[in-house]
This record gives structure tokens, C-alpha cells and sequence, in this order.
């Protein structure tokens, strides 16, 4: 048997396929001693619109790097869809010589137009790898099945892919048993963990006669990721005798693991949840991402994907009956308790201003108030607000959604589900993001506002913010900038490093 460690290609999803040069030569150098056959380093692309780090275009410089470092026959896949067989030739001409073999994501729907480019390569003196994606939906594919006995004489390996991560032994086998009786074309199996089936599906694969295994080192890897090399290796040095140099292997799996503390993949309830049900991992990697979504926000979404539900909860459009020439937005920033005087004291002397809570994070101190208060529910606030409201039973604010259908499905609490209303949309900003900071405006924007007051968007300090944070921050300064640009003043109560707002500090409106 062979194995295959596509760490670089896989594990570019979490990375943008940027890595420091530093942790490439020391994956090169330490993979060299170690019993792996192939190294898939990275996709060969056309340019696009969208910024790709050097391991998604594999330039030939990059290349020729890689091939004065390894002593490992290098790969590098291409995506089915995005290749038209006029490109092909241009793409791979610089790969000749430096390249062994070239792989093919591809979608069972996809298979008879794979095999016309496969073709194209297989003349330029590359081996062929076929990495049909969806195994566990290929019963469905009645055609892709049909199909498959035309690969003999034009890829070297035809692999089964569990793109959604949830397979069982029983699968792996019986999967087999089906490509085997179409073709004798070398088989391979590439498992994702998000049941954390991934070793024993392969060592299953590897039992029914499977000669090629996909790894990564740690795992790494879209969205829940893969079989860990470091873990295949070790148990086919303990059940088969293979020789692994563990210096090595630890050397380069201790680099990894920092990474993974860096942009933690690794399965978890979401990606288990859509890997039994076969669920695309790709929406549940940008879910379990943004910082707002919860576990059991993403849960009710691939609940409402397997049900083919547009979404759980409507509600009545939240309308105005009385405007407000002010409101004032409070984030879930630390400067709110900070100040939290001096804004009560504000709020008490103007109970026209109208709060809107865009997170109920910092709302406990406001309760008592006579101001107007809403709360924007979307991502985890449903759950927030039942903790923050628990000990009161009159619950007199509103609450307001996105508008419907939500992508995440709802969650409301059931002590304020008669008190709770829908946004008709959110059309101030191009951005199109359901997020505290969108609804707060929009909603604010519905009261016809003059000036919006801000409290608790503090921004984030340090010199190196986390990704979530930064991307959050310019998400936010973007969804300012829309808000202004309707007319609208925005001015900061509390300290804040958003340069959108001004200042206005609330110490100098109580004088």
C-alpha cells in the first residue's frame, strides 16, 4: 500500500494556502524520512478575483523549490468545475518533470467530463489520480456508476472520497465491493473525521484491498478535517511493522499542532451532526468561523437543510408606532460597565431615547429603566437573553429578527416570543450581513432617527488581533460607513478605536 499526505492542499482552507516557508521546509525535510510515497502540495488554478495563497496556484518557482527539497513524487490536484480542457495543456505545461501525478476533485455528476480531461493529461506523461467526492450519496449516482469502467487506461488511482465525513466500515466495504465489480483500476480512500471514523474507515479500505490512503499531518484540514498521518503511521508501525522515524514525524506534527491552536480544525457537534447526515461541509466551516454563530444556531441550520425547511420561526415585521430623533445602540464592549453610571444617569434624564441592544450582553443594568428597549436576537442572543432575563418574569422590551428566511434558523425564547417581531429587511448596506451591528442600524434606521448613539463597540487592541476579530472590525466599520452614508450621524458615548464614529463622550452631556 501507498499513502498520499495532502497536508498543504487540504490544509490551505484554513490558511488561504499561505504557509511560512519556515514550517514548509521543515514538513519537506522531515517528510523525507518518513514512509510516505506522495506529497499533494497544492492546487494549479486560473487567476481569479478572489486573493489565493501560493500553494492554490503552485507557481513553477514554487515548484522547483519544493522539488529541491523532497525526495517524495509530488502532486497537485485541479477542480474538476473550474478547468476547461482548452486549459489544460497551459496549466500543467510548467509542471513536466517537477510534478508526478495529477488528481481530480470531482463531482459524480461531473464524472463523463473528467474523463475528457483526464485524457488531455494522461498524454503529458502524468499519472492520474480520480478523487470522486460524496461517497456516501454515489448510490443515487445511477449514471456515475454506469460510468465508472471507463476509467481503465486513464487514471492510475480511482479514489473514494468521504467528503461529509460520515461513513462507517460497513460503507467503506460494500463501496468497494461496488467500484471493484466496474473496474480494476487501483483503488484509493481519502476520509474526512468529522465522526472521527476517519482511521477506521481507512484501515477498513486498506483490509478490502484499498493500495493508495490520504493523510494529513494533525489532521489538518476543510472544515472537521482528515486521517492524521502521525496516527497512521504509528499504528502501521505497531500492526504491520513499518519503520517510521519518530523524530521526524514528532518534529514536524509538534509544528502542525501550534498551527491547529492557531485556526482549530478538528471535528466537532456541527460537523458531526452534517457529517451523519451528509451535509456540506464548506457553509459549516464559515459557521463554526464567525464568532456570532452558535452551536446551536448551526445545529437548527443543517436541521433545516435536511428537512428542506426554509426556516423553523415567522414572525410579524417589526412597526414603529411612535419616531425617535435618537437612539442609543449598546454593544457587548467592556466600556458599558465601565461607564455604566454615567450612561444610566444620561438614559434616566432622556427616556425618549430609544435603546437597542445589539447585544444583551451588557443589557442587566438597563432593565429597570423607562426608555423604549429592543433586542436584536441573531446568533446565540436568544440563548444570551434567557440567561440575562431568567430571574424576571415581565419581560417589557421588543425583540427583533432578521428578516425571513434566516439562514441559521431561529431560536426565541418562550417568555418573549409574543414581545418578538421580523425585520422586512436590511437594505442600508450592500454589505448584506444579518449581524448585531446590521439589524441595530436598520432598525434604528426604521425609527427615522437623526443621530444614533453608540456605547460598548470598543474595537480591539494589541498589536495582532485574532482574524475572527479583525474581520469583525472591518465588517462593522463597513456597516458605520453604510449608515452614514443615509444621512445619519453616529457618535460614541464611550471610548471606541472605530474611526467611523465620533466622539461625544456621555461625561460631557450630563454637564
Amino acid at each position: 500500500m501507498k499513502i498520499l499526505d495532502c497536508t498543504l492542499r487540504d490544509g490551505g482552507y484554513y490558511t488561504n494556502w499561505n504557509f511560512d516557508k519556515r514550517i514548509t521546509d521543515l514538513y519537506f525535510k522531515s517528510l523525507n524520512d518518513l514512509p510516505v510515497d506522495y506529497l499533494e502540495v497544492g492546487y494549479r488554478c486560473s487567476p481569479g478575483n478572489d486573493y489565493y495563497g501560493e500553494y492554490y496556484y503552485c507557481p513553477p518557482y514554487v515548484l522547483d523549490r519544493i522539488k529541491s527539497i523532497s525526495n517524495k513524487k509530488l502532486v497537485i490536484i485541479l477542480d474538476e468545475k473550474n478547468i476547461k480542457k482548452e486549459e489544460v495543456n497551459e496549466l500543467l505545461r510548467p509542471c513536466v518533470g517537477v510534478i508526478s501525478m495529477i488528481r481530480f476533485a470531482i463531482d459524480p455528476k461531473n464524472f463523463k467530463r473528467a474523463l475528457i480531461l483526464a485524457e488531455e493529461v494522461k498524454k503529458m506523461g502524468f499519472e492520474v489520480g480520480f478523487n470522486v467526492m460524496y461517497m456516501s450519496t454515489w448510490k443515487d449516482e445511477s449514471d456515475f456508476l454506469e460510468s465508472i469502467k471507463y476509467v481503465e487506461g486513464i487514471t492510475d488511482y480511482f479514489y473514494m472520497v468521504d467528503s461529509f465525513g460520515g461513513v462507517f466500515p460497513k460503507d467503506v466495504k460494500d463501496t468497494i465491493d461496488i467500484v471493484r465489480s466496474k473496474t480494476n483500476v487501483p483503488l484509493g480512500f481519502h476520509g474526512h473525521n468529522n465522526l472521527e471514523l476517519a482511521l477506521v474507515n481507512s484501515l477498513t479500505a486498506l483490509e478490502n484491498g484499498v493500495e493508495i490512503i490520504d493523510a494529513t499531518i494533525t489532521g489538518m484540514g476543510r472544515g472537521a478535517g482528515n486521517l492524521k498521518t502521525e496516527l497512521l503511521l504509528t499504528v502501521l508501525n505497531s500492526t504491520k511493522g513499518l519503520e517510521v522515524d519518530f523524530n521526524a514525524l514528532s518534529q514536524i506534527s509538534g509544528a502542525f499542532e501550534l498551527l491547529q491552536k492557531e485556526f482549530e480544525w478538528g471535528t466537532n457537534i456541527p460537523y458531526m451532526v452534517s457529517g451523519a447526515n451528509s451535509l456540506p461541509q464548506k457553509e459549516v466551516m464559515e459557521w463554526v468561523s464567525k464568532r456570532y454563530y452558535s452551536y446551536n444556531s448551526i445545529i437548527r441550520a443543517l436541521h433545516n437543510k435536511k428537512e428542506g425547511v426554509k426556516d423553523n420561526l415567522k414572525f410579524d415585521i417589526l412597526k414603529h408606532e411612535n419616531s425617535s430623533k435618537e437612539v442609543l445602540i449598546i454593544g457587548g464592549g467592556e466600556s458599558v460597565i465601565a461607564h455604566i453610571k454615567a450612561l444610566i444617569v444620561y438614559l434616566e434624564a432622556n427616556p425618549e431615547i430609544t435603546i437597542i441592544h445589539a447585544s444583551s450582553k451588557n443589557a442587566k443594568p438597563f432593565i429597570n429603566l423607562k426608555n423604549e428597549q429592543i433586542f436584536c436576537l441573531v446568533g446565540n442572543e436568544g440563548h444570551r437573553l434567557e440567561d440575562v432575563f431568567s430571574e424576571y418574569v415581565d419581560f417589557k422590551g421588543l425583540c427583533v429578527l432578521p428578516p425571513y428566511p434566516r439562514e441559521m434558523g431561529t431560536y426565541v425564547p418562550v417568555s418573549v416570543e409574543s414581545r418578538t417581531y421580523e425585520l422586512e429587511n436590511v437594505s442600508f448596506s450592500n454589505l448584506k450581513v444579518y449581524s448585531h451591528t446590521s439589524l441595530a442600524i436598520q432598525t434604528a434606521l426604521n425609527l427615522g432617527v437623526d443621530n444614533i448613539l453608540i456605547t460598548g463597540y470598543d474595537g480591539y487592541s494589541g498589536d495582532k488581533i485574532a482574524e475572527k476579530e479583525q474581520e469583525l472590525f472591518i465588517e462593522n466599520e463597513g456597516l458605520f460607513q453604510d449608515g452614514i452614508a443615509k444621512g445619519v450621524d453616529f457618535y460614541s458615548l464611550t471610548p471606541s478605536k472605530y474611526k467611523s464614529l465620533k466622539a461625544k463622550s456621555v461625561y460631557g452631556l450630563l454637564i
